[in-house]
């Protein structure tokens, strides 16, 4: 029998898309949180010669080089204006994924209750089941044609229960960016009721249509609450690299830190110098990369025209409602490919109110030019 803990994780869909659409080259690839744009090259180059070094073969340190967790403090220091000890506040795990497990392992006991948004990565609803929590889901909601929290339910989630707020800007799979007020909502609630603020910044700096950057941190009242979740993976093209890192205050960071050491012992140490060298180029390519990725989400925004599908505000994409197609999220993606020669995600498992009707669309790996078209292939394949 499955532990207790496994009863309501369901698997991804994600890589049954993919094998099903294979290897067949007329296929849009816009199933998985991919990106065919490089890395920085200083990154490439700083992990060829990392293969070489016997110190980066290595198990030590733990939590990371400390040339990479000081560079990751000033990395948020620049976002926020906060200034994190490196040898105290911030470790170095194998991706924000393994960050995010570890950081709720280390803050939630069985029935506490994790407030996260609907919807949002199954990833990150899982690993709170994982943790024996209890995910208690915020839906977004279609005001002036974007997506946008719902305060008053946010205000409501919460009970004596509930622990933390775990959230991603912009949100997965839908694009939805934080307001200042929304964050402000966060602020007061974390600081009332002396919740953890769990912020999954993976994508934080994607941004489109001239959207400012705020970190949570950056607010007064938040900033002792937050414990942020970043990575090479998104902004810097480096999901093969798998380097993320946990900042945060040095009252919770030790318990991450042990939870950090006996779940996976040790980030990778050659691709450790490669994450190094991405926070510390002097060209990045960020923001070449978000004017691409803005360009390709408005190819798809202009050929899905009139079917029902809001803009992303930031990420790599969209969740289109084919209920109007008479068919549900997981029929849909079996037309798309079948007919259409198109591979999404069904949102199933990725919310309550705001997956049973979604499949996702990923611009990120799809130049424009294999973009264009896509609106007959979806019309097509109904």
């Amino acid at each position: 029998m499955p532990a207790e803990r496994l009863r309501e994780v369901a698997g991804f869909s994600i890589d049954r898309v993919a094998e099903a659409a294979g290897n067949d080259p007329e296929v849009l690839r816009l199933e998985n949180y991919d990106t065919d744009l490089r890395p920085p090259p200083a990154a490439i180059e700083a992990t060829r010669r990392a293969v070489d070094s016997d110190e980066d073969n290595s198990y030590l340190p733990f939590l990371g080089r400390d040339s990479l967790r000081a560079a990751v403090a000033g990395h948020l220091q620049a976002l926020c204006g906060r200034t994190y000890d490196p040898g105290l506040e911030v470790a170095i795990c194998a991706g924000a994924t393994e960050g995010m497990l570890d950081v709720l392992l280390a803050t939630v006991d069985p029935g506490d209750e994790v407030i996260l948004t609907d919807p949002t990565y199954a990833g990150m609803i899982n690993r709170v089941r994982l943790a024996g929590g209890l995910p208690r889901l915020v839906p977004f909601v279609e005001t002036a044609g974007a997506w946008k929290l719902d305060l008053k339910k946010l205000r409501s989630a919460v009970t004596g229960r509930t622990r933390m707020l775990f959230l991603m800007n912009p949100a997965m799979p839908n694009g939805a960016v934080f307001a200042d007020e929304d964050w402000k909502a966060v602020a007061e609630l974390c600081d009332r009721h002396n919740l953890w603020l769990l912020y999954n910044a993976a994508m934080e700096r994607i941004l489109y249509d001239g959207r400012l950057y705020r970190h949570p941190a950056s607010l007064e009242a938040l900033a002792p609450h937050t414990i942020t979740l970043g990575s090479v993976s998104k902004e810097y093209r480096m999901i093969g690299w798998r380097i993320g890192w946990i900042v945060g205050p040095r009252v919770v960071m030790a318990d991450v830190a042990k939870v950090r050491i006996y779940n996976v012992v040790t980030p990778p140490g050659v691709t450790q110098m490669g994450a190094l060298a991405a926070l510390t180029t002097a060209d990045d390519g960020i923001a070449a990369c978000v004017a691409e990725w803005q360009g390709r989400r408005d190819v798809v925004l202009q050929e899905l025209q009139g079917l029902r599908m809001l803009p992303a505000g930031g990420g790599w994409s969209m969740v289109l409602d084919v209920s109007e197609f008479g068919v549900d999220r997981g029929g849909a993606s079996e037309r798309l490919l079948a007919r259409g020669k198109v591979a999404v995600t069904p949102m199933k498992n990725w919310g309550e109110r705001n997956s049973d009707a979604f499949v996702r669309l990923v611009f990120s790996n799809e130049p424009a030019a294999r973009l264009h078209g896509l609106r007959q292939r979806v019309l097509h394949s109904f």
